[in-house]
């Protein structure tokens, strides 16, 4: 019987197989496979959480009513290919005609749009390593929220039609605009309030907008 592990207290990395990883991972690890090692990653901070929990809320109350895809928070495995890494990323979307995609255990193949909340131990990891990853995966967007201290940044990047990540400017309004969840969109400053704002109150505009624009 696999014995659980219990949360690390550091950052881990131990070399083990993709199959050995399957047995070692369960529900309570937030893990990820790359190139022969799993990685173990410590507990999240509870600014992480929080700002989690807002984007997840948020994003998922917006694609509920039009049935627009799947959204899923971390741990949940997704697998880059048959040779490729199997990441866990923070949220992945998961476009409602790519959802044979899903299964009960893992996405088979690359999301829609993942979302990475960078900390200081994931920083070179989530700006470097996925980001290569997610572009040689076509994962179609890539965004990157970054609450650290002095840094406190939105990147959004769109798969370009050669294949690279190319950014995605606020517009005038400071608005982010998704190119594949029709009609979401964000403002960078909601995620530096403390407390963050309530999802009952940023929705209405937000439909609205996407309504105004057709979509």
């Amino acid at each position: 019987m696999v014995q659980t592990a219990a949360p690390p207290t550091q950052e881990r990395r131990i070399a083990m197989s993709y199959a050995d990883f399957l047995a070692y991972n369960d529900e309570t690890i937030h893990a990820e496979w790359v190139a022969g090692e799993v990685i173990v990653f410590m507990p999240p901070r509870l600014r992480h959480q929080h700002l989690l929990g807002f984007f997840l809320e948020l994003l998922q109350r917006f694609c509920r009513p039009g049935d627009l895809g799947v959204v899923i928070a971390a741990p949940f495995e997704m697998r880059l290919g048959a040779d490729g890494p199997s990441r866990e990323p923070d949220i992945l979307f998961v476009a409602h005609e790519h959802r044979e995609r899903l299964n009960d255990r893992r996405l088979d193949g690359p999301a829609d749009l993942v979302i990475e909340i960078v900390s200081e131990s994931s920083a070179s990891r989530d700006r470097l390593e996925k980001f290569a990853e997610y572009q040689a995966a076509g994962i179609p967007e890539y965004l990157l929220l970054d609450p650290r201290p002095g840094w406190q940044r939105v990147d959004l990047y769109a798969l370009g039609a050669d294949g690279k990540y190319q950014a995605i400017l606020p517009d005038a309004g400071g608005r982010y605009r998704s190119t594949v969840v029709p009609g979401f969109w964000f403002r960078a400053d909601w995620f530096w309030q403390d407390p963050l704002p309530d999802p009952d109150g940023l929705l209405p505009a937000m439909i609205q907008g996407a309504v105004s624009r057709g979509q």
